[in-house]
């Protein structure tokens, strides 16, 4: 593109006529990108670089790179309009994307060029990349996985799009006081958010409360028409997610609640001036927080009314898409694969169904076909206790309709279940939708295995217990639409762009392919002999391990060198991924440095992290154990600092970055048969840390994957939890027939911990003795012994390396391209679809 004009670029003024140059708002040219980041600080942020901040310096970056994004969004979009390919839908209630910049940059192929563009002008690149705030839209690994799924698709070149919400508070940003988690709330919006765009002319309106009233139509048949309480407006923001070397960049559109009208102007003149905003504040109530508290009434109404303001608001936004190209939706099914990411979007079932009968006036046999064959469903617990139900009172009040819908799909399917098996009540009872009792609740997951046409789990072993546990009546009856489908993770986020040093040892030995196929890793096996490669791999594990030591004296002012074992389990905090064992085994050691102050002990640093639900006392509980014995730990001059205990506040994506590449050992230790897979686990293998874990989730096929011999194994199977736990499980007899354990939970009912309150964890101490439901008294003496396993390995420099190695070299199965490559083989069918920018 020729252009005559004169640019000025720091105070230099170049006469560029004749001279052939990049548009300034695509061109990927250092240059050009240098003169982008100027306009975009002068005339998008109003600020000179002389007075400019380092946010504003971000935010110009952001702009610079969004506008390249922009370009190939916009013929994505263009693309799929045009050529109509089959669209995959994924809806998640959590959309954990991390920082967008690093990652954007990494996938556009930009990362070093803007570097050097930013640090030519002067400016510290790393400082930079660390003002963007971490959207905290999301708890853990569901939402996580949805973020790593965006990220395979668009570089698989899947047309996909993601719906959500854009909560305008994400998870809780956690400060730790007198060893308490404190929540303060996350307003990452503060600033603005240069990656979204705003979509105000694609607006849907969200219909809540009200009844239902039957009339005939002009066939003589009964419709029902919903008359509602109130009306919400739900306005689309699209986020661009590009993939890695490709030119197709997917929409994630999350959704904002906003009043249908803003402001009651006469309430207002009559001088009632909280009534003529109350719309206003009670409609955006609905997208203002992730996962308000449901421990009260409210609370449960406002989890409910937000699954079914964002299911409701993307079905309508899938069925306007469908009709700008197609006469009916007759062929929807053939056009868009919903997947439903846990029960939180399940009432997306019943909406569709709504809107098929209802609105655009299907038979309901028709309208049941093309939902089932439109919706898929992914379930991610064992624990019957997470399987989300609703109370029938509460839905009947926030959705008249949908009960109403709900009630004719179970009638319809158990007059099926009665007909394929007669004089089974017992089986009807178990497979109802509704669960009965003294208060009626709706069975979510119900509702999403009789809507969808697959159903899968994330790993083998909860694909498995699925099967044979948690919904095998299910499987009885439909065994043909039970997949497994094991998770992911990309490895452009979780290895080229957290731990680039790492990245450019592989990329120099093997090339960059394994970039878009793990199994290339493979490879770098070959050199576990080759005395250079192990030291440079082992040079930067320290150096990975130096960095995390130096967050860690900055924000917890707390030396831990670096020399020893960097033993770390960064999750969220539930008893039953027992973050607790690790504590036991902590106090254990104490106590034999406290008996013999001279004993040869493996110097370790156990690093914690991870956030409790606020609502959750006994995770809280665990919080404050881990910074209690830190803290007396810590400071203990018999210890000598070979034994440090960090808990590290406000766990995230960008925090996972600096901890995975700096692990030694990675701790997956739930109990057997209760995690469904873990995501954790697979980013800690990636950057060469070792894994001691149970045979629960993924563990047990990363451990297939790697090697047993490369992996510290202990613990109770899920058969052998089940069947202790059915010959009446006595933890107590653990506690007494185990001196190292008896002195360990001694010492903590005894209030050494706790500045001699003994009630201050005797929760903790009770539910260990009386119950212990995750089974860790049975399973102490076999993480302990193989702790012992564990330290011996790691003197043996040599050995632990070549460990390292393989687990790295064996995680190609983790990618989530090839999760990706699966569902769109099995389930979604779906093909991908090339972006050609020039045509």
């Amino acid at each position: 593109m020729e252009k005559s004009y004169i640019s000025e670029v720091d105070g230099v003024l170049a006469d560029s006529t004749k001279i052939q140059i990049e548009d300034d708002r695509t061109g990927m040219g250092i240059e050009t990108l240098k003169r982008a980041f100027l306009d975009n600080l002068f005339y998008l942020q109003g600020i000179g670089k002389a007075e400019a901040s380092l946010y504003d310096y971000y935010v110009a970056v952001a702009y610079t790179v969004r506008d390249r994004i922009l370009q190939r969004f916009l013929k994505t979009v263009e693309t799929y309009k045009s050529k109509q390919p089959k669209l995959v839908c994924y809806l998640s209630a959590e959309f954990l994307m991390g920082r967008h910049l690093g990652n954007n940059l990494i996938n556009m192929g930009l990362y070093d060029k803007m570097r050097q563009v930013v640090e030519e002008l002067g400016i510290n690149f790393d400082e930079l990349l660390e003002q963007e705030p971490d959207p905290g839209l999301g708890n853990g690994g569901l939402g996580r996985l949805a973020a790593c799924f965006l990220d395979s698709l668009a570089s698989l070149e899947i047309p996909t799009i993601g719906y959500g919400i854009r909560y305008e508070f994400g998870i809780f940003h956690q400060k730790i006081q007198d060893g308490w988690q404190v929540e303060v709330p996350d307003n990452w919006l503060r600033f603005g958010n240069p990656w979204e765009l705003a979509r105000p002319d694609e607006t849907v309106e969200i219909l809540l409360g009200g009844h239902t009233e039957i009339f005939h139509d002009e066939r003589g048949y009964d419709k029902v028409v919903w008359i509602p309480e109130r009306k919400i407006i739900a306005i689309p923001h699209d986020t661009p997610v590009p993939g890695y070397q490709t030119n197709t960049v997917n929409p994630l559109r999350l959704w904002k609640a906003e009043a249908s009208q803003d402001f009651d102007f006469d309430a207002f003149n009559a001088g009632q001036y909280d009534r003529a905003v109350a719309e206003k504040m009670d409609a955006e109530t609905i997208s203002k927080v992730l996962y308000p508290n449901d421990n009260t009434p409210a609370g449960r109404e406002l989890r409910l009314a937000q699954q079914y303001f964002f299911v409701s608001a993307s079905l309508q936004d899938l069925i306007r898409y469908h009709l700008r190209a197609n006469k009916s939706l007759d062929n929807f099914y053939d056009k868009v694969a919903i997947q439903l990411n846990d029960t939180h979007p399940a009432v997306a079932i019943a909406e569709f169904m709504r809107l098929l009968v209802d609105k655009y006036g299907y038979y309901w046999e028709t309208a049941w076909k093309i939902t089932q064959k439109t919706f898929a469903y992914t379930n991610h617990t064992l624990m019957p206790e997470a399987l989300e139900r609703w109370s029938v009172d509460l839905f009947g009040k926030l959705l008249p309709r949908h009960l109403e819908i709900i009630y004719e799909i179970n009638h319809r399917f158990l007059e099926d279940v009665r007909t394929w098996f007669p004089g089974d009540d017992e089986l009807l009872g178990r497979l109802s939708l509704i669960e009965e009792g003294e208060r009626k609740q709706i069975r979510m997951a119900h509702l999403a295995c009789v809507g969808s046409h697959a159903i899968n789990g994330v790993a083998a072993l909860h694909t498995d217990l699925l099967k044979k546990d948690t919904l095998k009546d299910f499987a009885k009856l439909w065994p043909e639409k039970f997949f497994n489908k094991t998770n992911g993770v990309t490895p452009r986020r979780w290895i080229l762009l957290s731990n680039p040093k790492l990245s450019n040892l592989i990329s120099e030995k093997i090339g960059d392919r394994w970039l878009k196929d793990l199994d290339e890793m493979r490879s770098i096996e070959k050199f576990i002999d080759d005395s250079e490669f192990c030291d440079r791999w082992r040079e930067i594990k320290q150096d990975n391990k130096r960095s995390l030591a130096a967050y860690i004296l900055k924000v917890k002012g707390l030396e831990v060198d670096i020399n020893s074992l960097f033993d770390v389990q960064v999750k969220r905090i539930h008893e039953y991924k027992r973050q607790h064992l690790a504590v036991l085994h902590i106090i254990s050691l104490y106590n034999r440095i406290k008996q013999n102050p001279s004993i040869d002990v493996l110097p370790r640093t156990f690093i914690f992290g991870g956030k409790a639900a606020p609502g959750y006392f006994m995770a809280k509980l665990i919080i404050k154990l881990v910074n209690a014995v830190g803290e007396v730990v810590n400071k203990d001059p018999d210890v000598r600092g070979r034994i440090k205990v960090v808990f590290l506040p406000n766990f995230s994506v960008s925090l996972g970055h600096r901890i995975y590449p700096a692990a030694d050992l990675s701790e997956q230790v739930s109990t057997a048969g209760k995690e469904a897979s873990g995501t954790g686990n697979m980013k800690f293998a990636m950057n060469g840390a070792l894994t001691i874990g149970t045979l629960d989730g993924a563990n047990i096929e990363i451990r297939e994957e790697a090697g047993a011999e490369n992996f510290f194994l202990f613990g109770l199977t899920a058969e052998q939890v089940y069947a202790l736990k059915a010959d009446g499980y006595n933890p107590k007899h653990y506690y007494e027939n185990n001196a190292d354990l008896k002195g360990v939970i001694d010492r903590i009912e005894g209030g050494y911990f706790s500045h001699g309150d003994r009630d201050l964890f005797k929760p903790i101490v009770d539910s260990l003795l009386y119950s212990d439901p995750y089974m860790l008294l049975a399973d102490y003496q076999a993480y302990s012994d193989c702790q012992e396993k564990v330290s011996q390995t790691y003197r043996d420099t040599h050995k632990w390396t070549q460990m390292s190695i393989l687990n790295a070299a064996r995680m190609g199965k983790f990618s989530s391209d090839r999760t990706i490559r699966e569902y769109c083989k099995e389930i979604w069918e779906v093909k991908p679809i090339a972006i050609d920018l020039n045509s």
